[in-house]
């Protein structure tokens, strides 16, 4: 008897076995897909801000379980930090007078930040932590940011100190 049952699960295996094996996937070419993808998306693996801690601009990450438009991140800024960035000394300099923001992908690498206020009159601090966090999602490494607002055009401009980091 134990001899038959053996037989039945070396039976069963074999069979399992044989239509597995025959459901390959079947080899192809190349398929194309287009153009990459392209639009507001910044990341969507974590947000990078930039917040003042003892009068310098840092770099603070928050987790994001989904993809994040870099308006959104500039938003953050202007809302201020979290509960424990605030435990850890951080603030900000971008009034919340600066939203909504929005931001336009230029050629080259560049990025125009459109603010709700006159650019002239954020702070050096507040300009950095924009222009940084604006930096920080352009896909090509260290953008040159343009600040605009009101009217008033500021110089364009890099992140201090921020270099292209390998993803």
């Amino acid at each position: 008897m134990r001899m038959g049952f053996a037989r039945r699960v070396l039976a069963a295996g074999l069979v399992s076995l044989a239509a597995v094996a025959g459901c390959g996937v079947q080899p192809s070419g190349a398929i194309e897909a287009g153009d990459p993808p392209s639009g507001a998306v910044a990341l969507d693996m974590g947000i990078t801000l930039y917040l003042v801690k003892r009068g310098r601009v840092g770099v603070v990450t928050r987790p994001s379980g989904r993809p994040v438009f870099r308006e959104d991140m500039l938003a953050l800024l202007a809302a201020g930090p979290s509960v424990m960035e605030r435990e850890q000394g951080f603030t900000t300099e971008v009034p919340s007078e600066a939203g909504p923001f929005s931001v336009t992908v230029m050629p080259a690498g560049r990025l125009v930040v459109t603010v709700s206020l006159p650019a002239g009159e954020l702070s050096p601090l507040a300009v950095e932590q924009i222009v940084c966090t604006a930096a920080a999602t352009a896909p090509e490494g260290p953008a040159q940011v343009t600040l605009v607002g009101a009217g008033q055009s500021l110089t364009p401009r890099k992140c201090p100190g921020q270099r292209r980091t390998a993803r």
